[in-house]
């Protein structure tokens, strides 16, 4: 560490000194010196190694927040932030998110933010099709996996289903076979949102990072609506793919034998 923040390799033609210094410490996330999850000193333990000013030095750590490089954390520090691994996960397939990662042979953890039956909101009673004095259980948690949160699922189910979403504990879908009521298709919508401070904070990124939201409205083989839920995916962490065909009236024609 004390090499690291060296007043030594400053240089007056090398750029902005705040620059000089985001490099280094760049380079040291770069080649492994700083590791994913290690602690860096505190500014004015930085400026006093570096012989830099508490304003540059924090510039320089600013700038590697703004990048999503490191990650600071009330009362604890400056932290390398963990590195994210991108995930494609197919469009074509209907699972829930503890079945795509058990496949990808990655640990699951849900962090329950809420398991709560209410009354449902506007919303909830046109997705559901819910009457007037009917009820909603809604199920509100982070999804991580391997220590890294990657989406928030909001998740409203109607109460004559779930009567006590507290028994869900890792899978929504797991619990929903037990009773019969697991979604055998849904439709999907994804848009591009921009994590307000709440989300952003669960998610362990900058407030206005870029997220993707996707809701799901799941079905019944009869054609019942039971599931509808809107989350929020990191939008560094997840790519979504989907495989195209051609409609079967364009499919080009075989050559005669």
């Amino acid at each position: 560490m004390e090499a690291l923040f060296s007043p030594e390799g400053f240089a007056d033609g090398a750029g902005p000194l705040y620059l000089q210094l985001q490099r280094r410490i760049a380079d040291a996330m770069a080649h492994g010196v700083l590791p994913p999850g290690s602690s860096l000193p505190a500014e004015r333990d930085i400026a006093g190694m570096t012989g830099l000013s508490r304003v540059t030095v924090r510039k320089a750590i600013e700038a590697l927040v703004a990048k999503g490089a490191l990650v600071q954390r009330r009362g604890s520090g400056t932290f390398v932030a963990p590195r994210v691994q991108r995930l494609e996960q197919a469009l074509s397939l209907l699972t829930s998110f503890t079945e795509d990662m058990a496949r990808r042979g990655k640990s699951v953890e849900s962090v329950w933010l809420s398991r709560e039956v209410q009354a449902p909101s506007p919303e909830e009673v046109m997705a559901l099709g819910l009457g007037a004095s009917d009820r909603v259980a809604r199920l509100e948690r982070v999804r991580r996996s391997d220590g890294v949160p990657l989406a928030i699922e909001r998740a409203s189910i109607a109460a004559s289903v779930l009567p006590d979403p507290a028994l869900v504990e890792t899978s929504l879908y797991a619990h929903l076979q037990t009773t019969g009521h697991r979604p055998v298709r849904a439709v999907q919508r994804i848009s591009a949102a921009n994590l307000g401070p709440r989300d952003a904070g669960l998610l362990s990124v900058l407030p206005g990072a870029a997220g993707l939201k996707i809701e799901r409205i799941g079905y019944l083989a009869s054609g019942r609506v039971v599931e509808f839920t809107r989350s929020l995916y990191r939008g560094d962490a997840y790519d979504f793919a989907v495989e195209l065909k051609l409609a079967p009236d364009t499919e080009p024609e075989r050559p005669e034998q």
